[in-house]
C-alpha cells in the first residue's frame, strides 16, 4: 500500500468513526420506536419475507426492521456501523421472543460472502452511508440472484429531507465525495445506482405521520435531544451563541410551517427490486 492509499484508508476510518459517534449520540432508538415504528413492518411486508428466508438488515440500528423480519420466521442478521445501538435491539428481540444476529459492519464494505442472503433490506439506514455507489454495490453483492432488495429512504422533498436541508448551513462540512443521504429517496438516483444488475424495480412514495409532540417547540427540542444529525449541528455551533440562536429560530420556523392538524407527515420512498 503506497502513501496515497494509506492516507485515503486513514481518512475513511476517521470518517466512519465520526459517523459512528454521530449515530451513537442522542437516542436514535427513541426516534425509531416513537416516531416511525411502523416503517420496519412495512418494509418486511413489501419484501414478502417469510419463514426460513435468510435476511440481512443493513444499517439496522436497533432492529426496527430486523426484529419484525425475525417475527415473520426469517433467519435474520442485523448489521450496523454503530454497535452501541445493539443492546436495545437485543433487549427488544428478546422481549418479542425472537432471535437476531447482530454484527458490527460498514455498509460500504460488509463482511459477508457474495450471494449470502435471500433478502437484503434497509430502513432509513443505508441512505446515510456517505458513498452511495459503494453501498449499492454491497447491497447487490450480498444478495443472491433472484433475491429481493428492499429499501425505505427519506425523500429530498419530504419532512426529513427538508429537516436535513435546514440543518445543512449549520452543520459540519461534508467530507469529499460524500453524497446527501436523501438522494436515496429519489427513484432515478436509486435506478442509476443499481443499473441493470436488478430487475422489476418498483418505487412508490408514502408518508408516515409523526404525532408524538403537540407543537413545533416541543418537536424541535425532541430532535435536539435525540437525533444524531441535529445534535451534531448544535454541537458544531456550540461556541457561537448567536449561531445557536439562529439555528433555533430557523428550525422552529421550519417545524411550524410543516405542521399539520394531526402532526407532521414525513414522506419516504419504498423500493423493492430483484437481483438479476
Amino acid at each position: 500500500m503506497d502513501t496515497t492509499d494509506l492516507s485515503a484508508a486513514e481518512a475513511d476510518r476517521a470518517l466512519k468513526a465520526k459517523h459512528r459517534a454521530l449515530w451513537a449520540s442522542g437516542d436514535y432508538v427513541a426516534v425509531a420506536t416513537e416516531l416511525i415504528p411502523e416503517l420496519g413492518p412495512e418494509l418486511v411486508r413489501a419484501c414478502a419475507i417469510g419463514t426460513g428466508d435468510r435476511v440481512l438488515d443493513v444499517a439496522a440500528g436497533a432492529g426496527n426492521a430486523a426484529i419484525p423480519a425475525a417475527q415473520a420466521g426469517a433467519v435474520v442478521t442485523a448489521c450496523d456501523l454503530t454497535p452501541e445501538l445493539f443492546d436495545a435491539g437485543r433487549a427488544e428481540a428478546a422481549r418479542r421472543g425472537t432471535q437476531v444476529e447482530w454484527v458490527e459492519a460498514d455498509a460500504e464494505a460488509m463482511p459477508f460472502p457474495d450471494d449470502a442472503f435471500d433478502t437484503v433490506m434497509s430502513c432509513v439506514g443505508v441512505m446515510f452511508a456517505p458513498h452511495h455507489q459503494a453501498s449499492a454495490d454491497e447491497l447487490i453483492r450480498v444478495c443472491r440472484p433472484g433475491g429481493t432488495i428492499g429499501l425505505i429512504n427519506w425523500t429530498p422533498g419530504g419532512l426529513i429531507g427538508q429537516l436535513l436541508a435546514t440543518m445543512k448551513p449549520f452543520a459540519p462540512p461534508p467530507p469529499p465525495g460524500a453524497v446527501p443521504g436523501p438522494l436515496w429517496g429519489d427513484e432515478e438516483h436509486v435506478r442509476s445506482l443499481f443499473g441493470d444488475r436488478v430487475v422489476d424495480l418498483t418505487a412508490r412514495k408514502q408518508t408516515v405521520r409523526m404525532d408524538r409532540c403537540s407543537d413545533a417547540l416541543e418537536f424541535r427540542e425532541y430532535w435536539k435531544r435525540n437525533y444524531g444529525p441535529t445534535i451534531a449541528a448544535y454541537n458544531y455551533n456550540a461556541g457561537t451563541p448567536e449561531r445557536v440562536a439562529e439555528l433555533d429560530a430557523v428550525f422552529l420556523d421550519f417545524l411550524t410551517r410543516t405542521r399539520t392538524a394531526t402532526g407532521w407527515n414525513a414522506e419516504y420512498l419504498l423500493v423493492t427490486a430483484t437481483k438479476r
